[in-house]
C-alpha cells in the first residue's frame, strides 16, 4: 500500500513538473528593453521587429523618453540598452565609465518650417540667430513680412543637444514653446504660420518644408561627406559588455541586411559609410580608410 502511494506521489510530482515546464515554454518569450532617444526609436523598433521575425522567442521592447532617460536608465542597470543621440560623456550627470558605446548609424538633424515660408535657405549664422531670438521676422532673411515662431525641443532631448552643439555653439536658445514629441513638433509647424523647428531625418514628411543651410540640402550623401554639418550618431549603450540576447540583437543591427536595408529605408546613414567622424568634444575628422 505504501509502495503504491509513493509511486502515485512521484507520478503526481512528475506531472506537475511537465505542466510547469510546458507553461514556461509557451509563455517564456525572452525580452530585452531598449529605452531612450526618440531619434533612434524608429530604427531600433524596425530592427527589433525584423529580429523577432527571425527569432520568434525573442522580443525587443523599445520605448522613447529621450536621450537623458536612456542614459540614466542604462547607467542604473534598469534596462538592457540605452538609446542616445549623444556620447555619454557629454551628459554631466552620467557616469560613463561602465557604459559601452555601440554606434549603429548617423542621423541628420534638419531645420523645418511651415510650408508657406518663402525662404528656402539660411546661413548657419542666420539659423543660430533665429533660435537665439536675434532674428524675429522672415523679412530679415529675405522672406515676406511674417513673424517667426520658434518651436524648440524640450531640455534634455538628444536632438536638441545635437542642434545646440552643431548650430548654437555658445549662443543660448531664446525662450520658446517646447515639445517632447517629434510628431507633435511636425504637427505644430504644419499648423502655425511662420514657424520653425528641427527634426531628425526619419521624422520628415511633406507636411513641412525642409530648410537648406548655406544652399546645401540635407541628404544622406551630404551627411556622409560632412557637407551637411548638423548630424549625430545613434548610440546604443550597454552597461558593461553585452551578453546573451542583447549581444545577439546588437550584432544583428550591424549586419549588412539591417545596415543596407532598414537603416537606409528610414533615412539614417549606415555607420560604415560615414566619411567623417565626430568625437565627444565635437571634433570632426576624416575616417581612416585603412580600418574599413
Amino acid at each position: 500500500m505504501l509502495k503504491k502511494r509513493i509511486i502515485a506521489l512521484f507520478a503526481l510530482l512528475f506531472s506537475a513538473v511537465l505542466v510547469l515546464t510546458g507553461c514556461k515554454g509557451s509563455s517564456g518569450q525572452q525580452t530585452i528593453t531598449a529605452v531612450g532617444s526618440s531619434a533612434a526609436q524608429p530604427l531600433v523598433e524596425l530592427a527589433g521587429e525584423e529580429f523577432t521575425k527571425n527569432n520568434p522567442d525573442q522580443y525587443v521592447n523599445v520605448q522613447g523618453g529621450g536621450t537623458g532617460t536612456g542614459l540614466s536608465q542604462i547607467q542604473q542597470g534598469a534596462v538592457d540598452i540605452g538609446n542616445s543621440d549623444l556620447f555619454a560623456e557629454q551628459k554631466s550627470d552620467i557616469d560613463s565609465s561602465n557604459l559601452v558605446d555601440h554606434r549603429i548609424a548617423a542621423v541628420g538633424m534638419v531645420p523645418i518650417v511651415n510650408r508657406k515660408v518663402s525662404v528656402d535657405s539660411l546661413t548657419l549664422k542666420q539659423l543660430r540667430e533665429i533660435f537665439a531670438g536675434e532674428i524675429t521676422n522672415w523679412k530679415q532673411v529675405g522672406g515676406r513680412d511674417l513673424p517667426i515662431t520658434i518651436i524648440n525641443r524640450a531640455d534634455g532631448s538628444g536632438t536638441r543637444s545635437s542642434f545646440q552643439e552643431d548650430v548654437m555653439g555658445k549662443s543660448q536658445f531664446v525662450r520658446a514653446q517646447e515639445q517632447d514629441s517629434s510628431g507633435m513638433v511636425r504637427q505644430i509647424v504644419d499648423n502655425t504660420a511662420g514657424s520653425i523647428s528641427y527634426l531628425a531625418m526619419p521624422y520628415l514628411n511633406d507636411t513641412v518644408k525642409t530648410m537648406k543651410i548655406d544652399n546645401i540640402s540635407p541628404t544622406i550623401e551630404n551627411i556622409e561627406n560632412n557637407r551637411w554639418k548638423i548630424w549625430s550618431y545613434e548610440h546604443l549603450y550597454t552597461n558593461g559588455k553585452p551578453t546573451g540576447m542583447t549581444k545577439e540583437f546588437l550584432n544583428y543591427v550591424m549586419t549588412a541586411h539591417v545596415q543596407n536595408n532598414v537603416v537606409k529605408k528610414l533615412r539614417y546613414v549606415p555607420i560604415n559609410e560615414m566619411k567623417f567622424q565626430k568625437d565627444a568634444k565635437g571634433n570632426v575628422t576624416p575616417v581612416s580608410q585603412e580600418g574599413k
